[in-house]
């Protein structure tokens, strides 16, 4: 997102850079139509985390108290990563599929909806 200085001559360090996070980069993850978690989580991780530790691991952690996380088809899953779709692979890190610092993901989850088809 781009920010306009209210004066031409501002001027500040970005403290939100990937240099600041001690090796970790900052990946948001957003479950649509799920609005229980009304924004993105972020998850600090390491590029080289796998996939498949993202999504068995660290998804499960922050989305499992919602009452359908458990009916979640993975294999029907479908993802966006900075707004174009995209096709993980579990078995590649986050970096090899283009997953960086400051990255969006985003699941949509077929047949579900939210709960009581709420969007919630």
């Amino acid at each position: 997102m781009t920010v306009a200085a209210i004066t031409d001559d501002y001027s500040g360090e970005r403290l939100d850079q990937v240099e600041n996070f001690h090796g970790n980069q900052v990946v948001y993850v957003g479950w649509d139509r799920h609005l229980m978690f009304c924004s993105p989580i972020a998850f600090a991780t390491p590029p080289a985390t796998l996939f498949a530790t993202l999504l068995d691991e660290m998804l499960p952690g922050a989305y499992a108290q919602h009452p359908e996380f458990k009916e979640v088809n993975w294999a029907e899953a479908i993802w966006h990563l900075n707004g174009e779709a995209f096709t993980p692979d579990r078995n590649k890190t986050l970096e090899e599929q283009g997953i960086d610092h400051k990255s969006i993901l985003r699941i949509t989850t077929p047949g579900l909806d939210g709960i009581k088809g709420s969007g919630t």
